[in-house]
């Protein structure tokens, strides 16, 4: 079993799985597991792809996902449950939006997590998908100190 396979399950359930090409809560057009189609993405405008190929989109998403998280936060060395949120976090906003959370990242050098969550609420991230971002703040917020 791989160090993320938990974290994967998770961001497949929440992401949900279509195979066929939908508008995400912002009106992107998106398939598989939340994979933002990109302008030169244009086989994914097919009626339907099976779940193998959208699959490997995933892991290559995760991939990159994990990859800008380690660019960014690696050093810091956080415990489990703050790098499985930021890494969740990056999955669904990608790295630059991610990145914007200042307060958020500030709070959780300082460890103060209920102020994180507290910026993670009072946010227009929230108020797109408040069911999701609840569960990575539920994430953030276990005090295991696993590395």
């Amino acid at each position: 079993m791989s160090k993320y396979s938990e974290l994967k399950r998770r961001i497949k359930k929440n992401e949900g799985f279509r195979n066929f090409v939908y508008k995400d809560s912002l009106g992107f057009a998106t398939i598989g597991y939340g994979h933002l189609i990109k302008t030169k993405e244009k086989l994914l405008f097919k009626k339907k792809l099976s779940r193998k190929f959208l699959l490997k989109i995933f892991y290559e998403d995760f991939n990159k996902a994990l990859k800008d998280y380690n660019m960014a936060y690696k050093k810091k060395n956080y415990p489990k449950n703050i790098r499985e949120a930021l890494i969740e976090m990056i999955y669904q906003l990608g790295i630059e939006r991610q990145k914007k959370f200042i307060k958020m990242i500030k709070y959780i050098n300082k460890n103060n997590l209920f102020m994180a969550a507290l910026e993670m609420k009072n946010s227009l991230w929230y108020i797109q998908t408040p069911e999701r971002v609840d569960g990575i703040i539920n994430i953030l917020l276990k005090q295991k100190n696993e590395k």
